[in-house]
């Protein structure tokens, strides 16, 4: 509910908000839009009832306060007028009537007036309207909320809202016929929506300003009064009869004797946000037919949003039962009725127009469009769970459709958001995880690269003296004995000294590759060719790259690749000892992006504990003296530089059948086709 000066009757504290859409859920007017994950209360729509108040568990909702304008009043030199609405005891229940009249009159206020007096008038007047327009179908007004929301979404059913005003405008029509216009006037209720109505146009002037209990007892707090210790006093007259019931529900019924013919229908009552919304609904399409609708937003006044909740409401509409019970009794009827007789021709009509709020609802069309973006693809998926606010799916659709409400509140929608999120964060994971073992790999094989370095340089040297004076020695040592067997002896072990070193500096200088267009099939070829490959291993080369084997590659280094991935192939089938049925396989594929390359054999395989060291510099699974265990390191350091990726698959396990091993290479391929 906006008022005329721009600001909302109830607005949001966004830093307390965790948008649970409780709000939206209970806003009967759904006057309530989530931007940005925020609820925001939109004042053009809102009838001001205040359901998001009382519902709202981490206090976000906050009513507009009149505290400042009220304690101006209060320090002014007027005469100050308190109007206390009937359910007041349901409020200050702690403390006996006279003592909050005379904590009010402490305050400052000259006059403390029941409202209730208000309300025997306008009961009156329902009696006078419902007798003399038996024919005559009525909305109650009783409930600025109810006004509001007729006026703003069933415009059409304005000419049956009964032309009377609310019991708060009776008695205020009341006090200026006592002291006049020069009396300040601050109506003190459980209802938010009445600040509202105090701003209607028709309105204007009457009274000063409107204050709630909670309100109430914040300037009660302010100032120190304690109202338990507030001399007695009693409320000035004219006196309230049974229009103090106006708190209840159905009390308006009671207080001005009409009587609810359940068997004729005459009289409908409906209260809450739930009933009063499918009552006027019914009533507009006139399926429901009575003479006078009664209608409360909240359960009863008791209930309102401006009363704290202490109690529940069946205790609260005890307490009043009990007060009005027992003023009747000590009501001076004869003075009562005078009253009544003397204010019976004061102008209790009013006015209401149009505030049409309604919104065109978008086609079904654009509802299935939103709802399928949203994974609802069909009927069955339409849960109409409600955790979003909405009664409905498609209502929440509309409202998405509108721009007042987002597709995140959807909880099956959201979930299945996070679903997919959990699912893309794991996959990222699983990459993240793999760069960081390579680059750890990385690292390792760096720092063994210079270590490798380091050593191979420092033992070149003499290496290369230890092979130059054995080779003499050997040409000089006679042909029979067994010295020449020894210098021969120490050739070998040299030779093998020289090649460990040739392969540590092969190992070191992983660092830089220098591509160009190969033919990859033609490669393979020439390197076959280079081998010495035993007879007994049937070599089939498995070509699927069709007209176009060209890869981008440097030519040394993944020669170097493959004659070491052969090489460990026929290593590893020599050591099975078998004579026949042997094949090492070779298959060239791929597409235009990558070439794959396959080396398959038929040997002994790679014990499963073994599989994740392969990489390991120095660690070999061949016998001594036939391994250096850096063949596969420098092979995984040249496809990296490749930017392709290396892996190993085996079985070593003859339990799980025959063994074998395939070493697959993946390399991003240059396309001559582009």
């Amino acid at each position: 509910m906006k008022l005329c000066n721009g600001k909302n009757v109830v607005e949001t504290i966004k830093e307390k908000c965790r948008v649970c859409f409780t709000c939206v859920r209970e806003c009967p007017a759904k006057a309530i839009r989530i931007r940005d994950g925020q609820a925001e209360i939109m004042g053009e729509r809102c009838i001001g009832c205040g359901n998001c108040v009382r519902v709202c568990s981490q206090r976000a909702k906050r009513v507009l306060s009149s505290l400042d304008n009220v304690k101006e009043i209060l320090n002014s030199d007027v005469k100050k007028v308190a109007m206390v609405a009937p359910s007041f005891p349901a409020e200050f229940h702690d403390v006996d009537y006279k003592r909050m009249i005379g904590a009010l009159r402490k305050l400052g206020f000259n006059h403390v007036h029941e409202v209730g007096f208000g309300a025997d008038l306008v009961s009156m007047a329902y009696k006078r309207l419902i007798d003399s327009n038996p024919d005559g179908s009525y909305i109650a007004t009783t409930c600025p909320a109810i006004v509001a929301y007729v006026e703003k979404y069933y415009p059409e059913l304005i000419p049956n809202l009964a032309p009377i005003v609310s019991p708060m405008i009776a008695t205020a029509r009341v006090l200026r016929e006592l002291y006049g216009n020069d009396v300040k006037m601050v109506f003190i209720g459980p209802c938010v929506a009445k600040k509202g109505e105090n701003e209607k146009d028709c309105y204007k002037g009457e009274i000063d300003e409107v204050m709630t209990f909670v309100e109430l007892r914040e300037l009660f707090d302010s100032l120190g009064i304690d109202r338990h210790n507030s001399a007695d006093s009693e409320f000035d007259e004219p006196s309230a009869g049974k229009g103090a019931l106006y708190a209840v529900s159905r009390g308006l019924l009671q207080s001005a004797g009409i009587k609810e013919d359940l068997v004729q229908g005459n009289v409908v009552v409906a209260d809450g946000k739930v009933n009063f919304v499918d009552a006027i609904k019914e009533f507009e399409k006139e399926s429901l037919s009575t003479n006078l609708l009664e209608t409360l937003c909240c359960e009863g006044c008791v209930m309102g949003a401006g009363i704290n909740n202490f109690i529940p409401m069946y205790k609260r509409r005890h307490k009043v039962s009990v007060y009005v019970n027992d003023k009747v009794k000590r009501l001076d009827e004869k003075k009562w009725l005078k009253d009544i007789e003397r204010f019976s021709k004061l102008d209790l009509s009013c006015n209401f127009s149009p505030n049409d709020q309604r919104i065109t609802p978008p086609s079904e069309d654009k509802i299935d469009e939103i709802l399928e973006r949203m994974g609802k693809k069909g009927p069955e998926d339409e849960l109409n769970c409600g955790a979003c606010g909405y009664d409905t799916c498609r209502g929440h659709a509309s409202a998405i459709y509108h721009g007042t409400a987002e597709s995140e509140m959807c909880l099956p929608y959201t979930i299945e958001k996070l679903k997919d999120t959990i699912k893309r964060l794991e996959r990222s994971f699983g990459e993240i995880k793999s760069v960081k073992e390579a680059l750890d790999h990385r690292d390792k094989l760096a720092s063994m690269g210079q270590l490798a370095a380091g050593i191979a340089h420092e033992i070149n040297n003499p290496l290369g003296i230890i092979l130059m004076y054995s080779h003499i020695l050997r040409e000089q040592c006679p042909v029979e004995g067994t010295m020449k067997e020894d210098v021969a002896m120490i050739v070998e072990q040299a030779e093998r000294c020289k090649k460990i070193v040739s392969e540590l500096l092969d190992f070191a200088r992983q660092n830089r590759v220098v591509k160009t267009p190969v033919d990859v099939s033609e490669l393979v070829r020439k390197c076959i060719e280079m081998l010495n490959i035993p007879k007994n291993i049937e070599i089939n080369i498995a070509n699927k790259l069709e007209d176009d084997a060209t890869v981008e590659l440097d030519r040394d280094q993944f020669s170097q690749v493959l004659i070491n991935l052969i090489n460990n192939s026929v290593d590893a089938i020599e050591e099975t000892k078998k004579e026949i049925g042997h094949k090492l396989r070779i298959s060239l594929e791929g597409d235009r992006s990558n070439f794959i390359m396959a080396v398959e054999d038929t040997g002994a395989g790679i014990s499963e504990k073994y599989l994740k060291r392969v990489f390991d510099p120095f660690f070999t699974t061949k016998q001594i003296g036939k391994g250096t265990g850096l063949g596969m390191p420098v092979s995984y350091g040249i496809i990296k530089m490749h930017s392709g990726d290396i892996r190993v698959e085996s079985n070593g396990d003859l339990s799980k059948g025959p063994t074998w091993t395939k070493v697959i290479v993946n390399i991003p391929r240059y396309d001559t086709r582009k």
